[in-house]
């Protein structure tokens, strides 16, 4: 429920075209729902401006469900990460607006209209096989209203294609840089521009990449100012704090 939908259920009240106990019916459930596997926390884009976003990883097909069934009656915004291809085809079945990205493995369904920024996000990887973790922070700024630029393939393995693509980089008010390997990238970039720079580490690489955790500490050691780091293929959390900084 948004704080929208809260004051239209007031406004209702207090012209006297619904009931008082129609209203605390529809209200009793706001900070959140107990579903006894799960608290949805009903009240977190009153606190935060972004509904809760399901981790569907660890959680049976079948919780998953039931939590996006709850979200949707309460007209909420719904995002999914880590989906498996099982509950995509069960949900694609229930609600046939919803989409799916495969590469992400996310699920989106738009229940209420967001404006889309004026600024953008660049969200730039390294390499191709860092595209899926870069979906999935573009599949969040983009459900939480921010134009994303898609600036793939630009690593330091072939410094000229980062260059070519320099300016449209720079343009964004924050840039996502996904690199796997040895994790060079946003401190390159980091050199280059005068934006805030959010790193995130892939687990792409050889065995001595440790699965990203060399990329990781790649990122904290970097030289260039003005960086952050989330943790090793952690798209979402990338998309959220760029999100937070493009709307600042």
């Amino acid at each position: 429920m948004t704080p929208e939908n809260i004051r239209q259920i007031l406004e209702a009240v207090r012209e006297g075209k619904q009931e008082v106990n129609s209203a605390l019916e529809q209200l009793k459930d706001l900070p959140f729902t107990d579903m006894g596997f799960a608290k949805i926390d009903n009240h977190r884009q009153l606190r935060t401006g972004y509904p809760e976003v399901i981790f569907c990883a660890g959680k049976t097909i079948e919780q998953s469900e039931e939590i996006i069934r709850m979200m949707y009656q309460r007209k909420s915004n719904i995002l999914a990460t880590r989906v498996q291809e099982s509950l995509w085809q069960r949900i694609q079945a229930l609600y046939p607006e919803a989409e799916y990205n495969q590469g992400a493995r996310t699920i989106t369904i738009r229940r209420n209209t967001v404006s889309l920024t004026s600024t953008y996000i660049s969200i730039v990887t390294a390499g191709t096989a860092d595209i899926p973790v870069a979906e999935e922070a573009a599949v969040t700024a983009d459900l939480f209203g921010n134009r994303v630029e898609r600036i793939y393939d630009v690593g330091v393995a072939g410094i000229h294609r980062l260059y070519s693509r320099i300016e449209l980089i720079r343009g964004g008010r924050v840039i996502v840089a996904v690199a796997g390997m040895e994790g060079a990238l946003p401190g390159v970039i980091g050199g280059l521009v005068d934006k805030p720079v959010i790193a995130v580490p892939t687990s792409v690489g050889y065995g001595a990449n440790f699965n990203g955790l060399s990329a990781l500490l790649t990122m904290l050691n970097s030289c260039a100012a003005g960086i952050s780091v989330v943790n090793i293929d952690n798209g979402f959390g990338a998309g959220y704090l760029a999100s937070l900084i493009n709307k600042c």
